[in-house]
């Protein structure tokens, strides 16, 4: 008689299968879904987000961070004084700054402050 072993997960798993509660799930037989999306870095986010039926409201502030640095030009393009443009980039620049030393809930932030100057000055040069 051969010799097995059988950890507790797969003895769970095994008598689980045996009692039928694995059959009917939501979902069996069907391909997992892309939702017909590219690759992306953050798909589990939005993999997260799509199956809870959740809003973007509910991602950790380190996340929406990063969005919203990723979306700097498109944000401050919207503005139209040069003091808007630089108070918008005074408040990212704080709550990078609480991100990088903790005070913001969610996945560490190594994102460097934005140059005030630089933003400002791409933001003249798209308006012209």
């Amino acid at each position: 008689m051969p010799h097995w072993y059988e950890s507790s997960i797969d003895r769970q798993l095994r008598e689980a299968t045996e009692r039928g509660e694995f059959e009917n799930l939501k979902g069996t037989g069907e391909p997992l879904s892309d939702h017909g999306q590219e690759y992306a870095d953050d798909w589990w986010v939005k993999d997260w987000l799509h199956r809870e039926g959740a809003t973007s409201g509910v991602i950790p502030p380190t996340l929406t961070l990063r969005r919203d640095v990723e979306d700097l030009e498109s944000k401050v393009d919207r503005l139209r004084t040069e003091a808007e443009v630089r108070a918008h980039v005074a408040e990212l620049n704080e709550r990078l700054g609480k991100a990088r030393v903790g005070l913001l809930d969610g996945p560490p932030v190594v994102l460097a402050p934005r140059d005030a100057d630089a933003v400002v000055a791409g933001w003249r040069e798209r308006r012209s």
